[in-house]
């Protein structure tokens, strides 16, 4: 291809000039040379490089370093370190290179920010390695996980140029590991929008219907927008306050999972977009106007009780902070209200990165301290933990991350703040390990209760305990938090210590023996082969001869017929290449790759594939190729883990198969109703109806119905017919 090199290089400039004078705060002449000799140096990394789009390579740090200054709201060393985070990858530069022109802490962040280097031999997770080694460098300095993001946000928004398989790829590991780390620094947009965008090329088909509607919704919610402003700032401009109004759409992947979670259309969802009111205030009366505009707008609007949240008086521990209350609006529709003042919506777009523009003049809150008490808590269990596979990491290192949160009080009537569903023995490690270590009981607002006590908002709770209390292996059942969890593991985990390394040096000699490589990969497969939860239970099973030389046997047996079908599929397309056909049996309704061939497979439990589903395989390491469902709850999973194992796959002949479905139904009950329904199904559409059960209560039914159904077409018709059915409110595939 040939570039008009003149054009781009005006464009780098023109690109490079609206970053800086879009940066959040203001440069001095100190700051604007550091950003320069960044760009400098990027800009010489990367001259001959170029996107998958074919534009040049630099427009992307400029865009993550736009990101970075506007967006999150950081300073001159984070854009430096945005403008080079892949330098180090890219070009010849080294860590060295960069430590001498810039110095040990950009060159610091910029090694963080280098993405890990994995041998082509290796069918290592990427997408996991990459978390392990996000939550390394989240503890050394937090900017770094910010600098990622906004590098994951550009790509996202950059990613139809990739090849369909590798938009899904990316898009998996987005909201399996990026979403819920922007959710946790506070950064509630960007999380938005990696979720929307994770949608969009995971499930374009429900990505495409709702932004559809939103924008036929558009012109009737300015309106509604308009018309409740004018009610309400009349009202708060007699009152003196000065107020900004904004209404927005709630984001496509929040009305989603509401439409999932309520079982319900786009339409049924009442609460698809809000009103925030951002008022100006010094820090002394912040609180008191927050209160004030929410008398003032309950004035004119009736309000839910029930919807209200007050995450003023007591933020979340990510820091956010801002009235939420839910009214009976103009039309008589309810519509969610956010209040906040002008710097608790700067946190809100912002988190923790907006923390350090109010730290003159504002009481401070305990949004920082929260901060710091998870980074500590992730050093922990990192220190702890170091054993462990990445899988096993990666499920305990969640750290409650979408977690809601429950608010409980110290006998000194102290604040602490925990997950939704932590325990009283979850609340005694938070204060102290050795208390929680040594938890007998507990005593909330004055009553005993076992330590699996579920805390509810407002308890006060007041440990008990012994010393000769020891942790107990079911204590890890009911415990929540990721503190409690490793700390109870951990002793746990030095009793039996000395049996585990005897095991695992039994295994590293059968191994040795098959002449197979002892490794984190390999113990993680031979987990998985034998279904145990952990390392260490494969090392103890071992070692009471549990398992033996015959299990391993097995395991050699399946391991080479899970290499023969991932090896096929890692090699390069040749149109030339001949593969042979099974000849046992017939197969021929699914093909697999990009050559289409026809292989053995079956079908995934965890979900229900009918012909006309988008599917994909995965090669299991015991059970050959399993067929998933393109939304199956294990498909995003499985893609952020193990994209190596995931290959296309494509229908072939979907008339000849068949597969059994559930559907549920719900409507007013009525005479007729039964029969209109089995009418449909058994005679309009002739599908066969193995079972059906319905309740009805107070002039409401339920009924859930097992079908039989040839392909995706069919179920569509048949939910189309049904829908028309005088009475029936909802239909859904369970």
């Amino acid at each position: 291809m040939s570039y008009d090199l003149e054009q781009e290089n005006k464009e780098i400039s023109a690109r490079y000039k609206d970053l800086i004078s879009n940066t959040y705060r203001t440069l001095d002449e100190e700051n604007n040379k550091l950003i320069r000799k960044a760009f400098d140096i990027a800009l010489d990394a990367h001259k001959d490089q170029r996107r998958k789009s074919g534009e040049p390579y630099i427009y992307h740090p400029i865009a993550v370093a736009k990101i970075v200054a506007t967006e999150i709201g950081l300073g001159a060393s984070s854009i430096a370190c945005a403008l080079l985070h892949d330098v180090i990858e890219d070009s010849e530069y080294t860590y060295e290179d960069l430590k001498k022109i810039f110095g040990e802490r950009i060159a610091g962040i910029v090694n963080g920010l280098t993405k890990i280097s994995i041998m082509n031999h290796q069918n290592i997770s990427v997408q996991s390695e990459n978390y392990r080694k996000l939550l390394l460098t989240l503890s050394e300095d937090f900017r770094v996980i910010l600098i990622k993001i906004a590098d994951r946000l550009h790509n996202m928004r950059t990613l139809e140029s990739m090849a369909p398989d590798k938009q899904k790829k990316i898009a998996s590991e987005t909201v399996y590991i990026y979403a819920p780390m922007a959710h946790r620094l506070g950064l509630y947009n960007i999380k938005s929008e990696l979720e929307d965008l994770s949608l969009k090329y995971n499930s374009p088909d429900i990505y495409n219907e709702i932004t559809e509607k939103l924008e036929l919704a558009k012109e009737s919610r300015i309106r509604y927008i308009d018309e409740f402003t004018k009610e309400v700032s009349e009202r708060l401009k007699d009152e003196g306050l000065n107020v900004s109004i904004k209404g927005r759409a709630k984001a496509i992947s929040s009305i989603y999972r509401k439409m999932l979670k309520q079982g319900v259309s786009f339409e049924e969802v009442f609460d698809n977009y809000a009103i925030r009111i951002i008022y100006k205030s010094d820090a002394k009366n912040e609180k008191f106007l927050a209160w004030k505009i929410y008398s003032i707008v309950t004035d004119v609007y009736h309000s839910n009780p029930s919807r209200m949240r007050d995450w003023i008086t007591q933020p979340r521990s990510t820091g956010y902070e801002s009235l939420h209350l839910t009214v009976l609006g103009p039309d008589k529709k309810w519509i969610e209200v956010q209040i906040r003042s002008e710097r608790m919506d700067d946190i809100a777009e912002k988190g923790v990165a907006a923390h350090y523009k109010y730290k003159e003049g504002y009481k401070q809150s305990n949004d920082d301290r929260n901060f710091e008490k998870w980074v500590t808590e992730i050093r922990d269990v990192l220190e702890q933990q170091q054993n462990l596979t990445t899988s096993e990491l990666l499920d305990n290192i969640k750290l409650n991350l979408y977690s809601k949160e429950v608010f409980v009080f110290t006998p000194k009537g102290e604040i602490k703040i925990l997950p939704t569903n932590a325990t009283a023995l979850d609340f005694a490690f938070s204060v102290h390990s050795d208390l929680g270590m040594k938890c007998l009981g507990a005593k909330i607002n004055g009553k005993l209760v076992p330590i699996s006590y579920v805390l509810q908002n407002g308890d006060q709770v007041d440990i008990l305990s012994s010393q000769n209390q020891k942790p107990k292996f079911d204590w890890l059942d009911f415990v929540v938090t990721s503190k409690a969890k490793s700390k109870i593991k951990s002793y746990l985990n030095s009793e039996k210590n000395s049996f585990v390394e005897e095991g695992k040096e039994i295994l590293q000699r059968k191994l040795r023996h098959a002449k197979i490589n002892f490794n984190d990969e390999e113990i993680n497969k031979l987990q998985k082969f034998f279904n145990l939860k952990s390392s260490q239970e494969l090392f103890l099973k071992f070692q009471t001869n549990e398992l033996d030389a015959s299990s391993l046997r097995k395991y050699i047996e399946s391991k080479n017929v899970f290499n023969n079908l991932l090896s096929r599929f890692k090699r390069n397309t040749n149109k030339n290449q001949h593969y042979e056909e099974p000849k046992e049996i017939n197969l021929d309704m699914i093909v697999f790759g990009k050559d289409e061939e026809k292989l053995n497979y079956s079908y995934a439990k965890c979900c229900t594939v009918i012909p006309g589903d988008k599917i994909f395989g995965f090669i299991t390491i015991s059970d050959g190729i399993k067929v998933h469902s393109d939304n199956c709850p294990n498909a995003i999973n499985l893609r952020a883990q193990y994209d190596y194992r995931v290959i296309p796959a494509k229908w072939v002949n979907e008339e000849s198969f068949k597969n059994r479905i559930k559907i549920e139904i719900e409507g007013l009950d009525r005479m007729g109703m039964i029969n209109d329904i089995t009418t449909v199904i058994s005679g309009a559409m002739g599908m066969d109806m193995k079972s059906m059960s319905i309740e009805s209560n107070n002039g409401i039914f339920t009924g859930n119905i097992n079908l039989e159904v040839k392909h995706k077409g069919q179920l569509e018709e048949t939910f189309k017919k049904l829908k028309a059915i005088d009475g029936i409110s909802r239909i859904r595939r369970i």
